[in-house]
């Protein structure tokens, strides 16, 4: 056998490509992930963990002081360099020697530098000293390089070194004032943790904050930002950014400015496939890749791409659970085992279509997983929406003295199943799991009256939603 051959090569070693292949060697076969950066991928060192981590200190501390009993100990502020110093401790100051340890554990082989598709089931890398090291697969290649920031053609935008979201969770030291330009996840999350930091932070979105989520969620999110002193503009375009000496000035079509140490730019993705060899297969280099719902691209017979590329859903956890269905479908091929690829099979991402969960984690959180109200109607759903204050439940009220926050379940009125559910509020990222489980089950509304919530915890939302809802 050629040292070089494996059964899958794996472009990427991110979180979900460490799933393609750990599936994939689970199912019988060989699989080598091919990094230039760090095994663990964005996630692990710019994204999910890392901007927890910010976050969570103050969060943390904010739920301390609403408590009676509790805010009367607290009473020094967020400790900024200790919360960066627990930062690091989550990504291993960039280090990966771990996740190099778990992977060739696994039975993955792992060769560093860049890899470039060069013809039909070939990869070449590119190591770090320039040499070169051709890779064969005998079933399949995944594509799992993941996405890159967004940098719009804004005026001036480049040449004053914006950070990026990179920038933002790897920061050694906190700014002075911070301009934050866009109005997602990103934006509204890094906003919160830079202000808790004491950060001066003015948010800049083209449109309202939260735009994919119910319109509820953006309006709490805005509310809470400014009592956390962020300065927000909505419907503001960005139209010019300029960097003189020690900051940078962003002007907007409205004719104002707004002049800070730094500024972030948190418009959106683009996906990570420029320089990875599209071309020599016949694709568009910078493009999107399209697959099916067994994470095969479209037109070819051993090709894959799982995670950001696919656009499917630019989460981490469910490209992972592509992941798991690539690795699992591709073993399966190539071992001659039956597929199973029918809606909600074993080898299929079903999920990313109308059963997508997900977690903002500002303060408050919002917590979402399927359809809202304007994308069900816009599917063509005849669709019932009921919302809930979660302040009103008895949990809520032991929980946090005043709670705020809100719930809604939209409800396929045909089928008389949930199409989708929003909640926010504080930690309502852990009421999440169980709206995901109905909406993926299409539980009926009839069956979920006896799913009982214990008392008295926040899930008694559940049954005040039923309540207002009405029996079947």
């Amino acid at each position: 056998m050629d040292a070089n051959e494996y059964d899958l090569i794996v472009l990427g070693a991110g979180a979900v490509g460490e799933n393609v292949a750990d599936r994939a060697v689970q199912g019988g076969l060989t699989a080598v992930l091919v990094e230039h950066e760090l095994v663990g991928g964005e996630c692990s060192y710019w994204a999910c963990m890392p901007s927890k981590a910010l976050l969570r200190p103050a969060q943390a501390l904010r739920a301390a002081r609403q408590v009676d009993g509790a805010k009367e100990a607290v009473t020094g502020t967020l400790d900024v360099a200790a919360v960066l110093a627990r930062r690091d401790s989550f990504t291993h100051n960039w280090n990966d020697d771990s996740q190099v340890q778990w992977a060739r554990g696994a039975g993955i082989a792992v060769v560093r530098g860049h890899g470039r598709l060069t013809a039909h089931r070939e990869v070449t890398v590119t190591a770090p000293d320039g040499s070169h090291q051709v890779l064969r697969a005998r079933h399949a290649v995944t594509v799992a390089t993941g996405s890159d920031p967004f940098i719009p053609d804004i005026e001036g935008l480049r040449d004053a070194d914006p950070w990026t979201s990179r920038d933002a969770t790897s920061a050694k030291v906190t700014p002075e004032s911070l301009a934050v330009v866009g109005g997602g996840v990103v934006a509204a999350e890094m906003a919160t943790a830079y202000a808790s930091f004491g950060t001066e932070v003015t948010l800049i979105s083209r449109g309202g904050l939260l735009a994919g989520l119910e319109p509820f969620a953006g309006e709490m999110v805005t509310e809470a930002l400014r009592e956390q002193g962020v300065r927000v503009l909505l419907d503001t375009r960005t139209v010019r950014v300029r960097r003189t000496g020690g900051s940078v000035t962003v002007e907007t079509g409205d004719g104002g400015a707004v002049t800070a140490a730094e500024v972030l730019v948190a418009t959106g993705r683009t996906p990570r496939t420029r320089d990875i060899g599209l071309d020599a297969v016949g694709l568009t280099p910078g493009d999107w890749l399209e697959t099916d719902d067994t994470m095969r691209v479209e037109g070819f017979d051993w090709l894959y791409a799982t995670g950001d590329v696919t656009r499917r859903a630019l989460l981490t956890h469910q490209g992972k659970y592509q992941a798991r269905a690539a690795g699992d479908v591709i073993a399966a091929r190539a071992k001659g085992r039956p597929v199973s690829d029918g809606p909600w099979g074993t080898h299929v991402a079903t999920a990313d279509h109308e059963a997508v969960p997900q977690v903002t984690f500002t303060d408050p959180e919002v917590a979402s997983v399927g359809h809202t109200l304007r994308s069900a109607t816009d599917a063509g759903y005849r669709v019932r929406a009921v919302d809930y204050e979660i302040g009103y439940v008895a949990g809520a009220s032991v929980y946090a003295d005043g709670y705020k926050g809100t719930a809604r379940m939209v409800v396929d009125e045909d089928r008389k199943v949930l199409l989708g559910v929003t909640f926010v509020g504080p930690d309502v990222s852990e009421l999440l799991q169980a709206a995901t489980i109905a909406v993926v089950g299409q539980v009926p509304i009839d069956r979920l009256w006896h799913a009982v919530p214990a008392y008295p915890t926040i899930n008694e939302v559940w049954l005040r939603l039923l309540e207002a809802y009405g029996r079947p």
